[in-house]
């Protein structure tokens, strides 16, 4: 199965995350990969931008190859996992992947704040083995449906 992992790049959980889920022979999206984005790229200050300077930051190069990259893989899966605790961007990822009508399961190892909007996700789960399980379980669906 294709997964795309929704995260913030602060999250611990996220190295787990892909190398568990590869290991049962998924092909995993890692956006921090090789050509991963990073906002120091755009200016080693960007934690103390103004919203004029993120506006501006929006428009760098490198800002507009991340985004091309990350929609590009969101586009190619066919589930996204989205591992909390994490901000907006993953949480838009994830909307976006159910907008699209793909698989969303929702792993929780820890937490940031309650998320209402969390309720979208097909499988909602703390305990990365039940991610794993759910999402070989639908693999196996897919391929007996094909």
């Amino acid at each position: 199965m294709k997964i795309y992992v929704a995260t913030s790049w602060r999250n611990e959980f996220q190295p787990d995350v892909i190398k568990e889920l590869r290991s049962d022979g998924h092909d995993v999206y890692d956006f921090r990969g090789e050509e991963g984005f990073s906002w120091r790229e755009v200016d080693d200050n960007w934690l103390n931008w103004t919203p004029q300077q993120y506006l501006r930051g929006l428009d760098h190069p490198c800002a507009e190859r991340g985004f091309k990259r990350d929609m590009k893989a969101l586009d190619w899966c066919e589930a996204c996992v989205y591992v909390m605790p994490c901000g907006p961007s993953a949480s838009m990822e994830m909307g976006y992947a159910r907008g699209q009508g793909k698989l969303v399961v929702a792993y929780i190892p820890a937490l940031r704040e309650p998320d209402l909007m969390v309720k979208m996700a097909h499988f909602i789960t703390t305990d990365l083995e039940r991610v794993k399980a759910y999402l070989m379980n639908e693999h196996v669906k897919a391929a007996v449906q094909s």
